[in-house]
């Protein structure tokens, strides 16, 4: 998990780079799809420290890159709705009590995470967040927690 969030946060920015590399203001937002908790959790040690990876390169990546004018975010999402959430496995995962879950058995279990009522959000929200961060010049390296999952202790 940690080889997938850091290298492939990692891979995507150089690859990037060459081809924003350009005299005008940029953006690149890192996208971590593993939960907005940036706390740790029992059990969660490789997913936590991916994610406080991802932070790390992201502030390392806007230290590099600010000198080109290119300011470097990072958003991440709580539970999104996508096949990466939504299917029998990730069902059977987090509802072992059930012999035959559905998003409707998964639902309290993802709003659990969260402090506000709701037990994921789309795609288009995420794109929406953004969409939302600063499009000043000088605002770079923040981390916009997606939808914060402060409930869970």
């Amino acid at each position: 998990m940690i080889d997938v969030n850091l290298g492939g946060v990692w891979k995507s920015v150089k690859g990037r780079c060459s081809s924003i590399c350009l005299p005008r203001p940029r953006r690149v937002d890192h996208l971590d799809q593993f939960g907005s908790r940036l706390e740790d959790l029992p059990l969660y040690r490789p997913l936590r420290g991916g994610q406080h990876g991802v932070v790390g390169l992201m502030r390392t990546f806007a230290v590099e890159l600010g000198a080109q004018s290119i300011r470097v975010n990072s958003v991440h999402p709580t539970h999104v709705n996508t096949p990466l959430l939504h299917n029998e496995p990730t069902y059977r995962m987090f509802r072992p009590d059930l012999e035959s879950p559905g998003p409707d058995d998964m639902a309290p279990v993802c709003q659990s995470f969260h402090m506000l009522p709701i037990p994921w959000v789309t795609a288009e929200d995420i794109s929406n967040a953004v969409l939302f961060l600063p499009p000043t010049r000088l605002a770079t390296s923040p981390a916009l927690p997606f939808l914060s999952t402060q409930a869970v202790v």
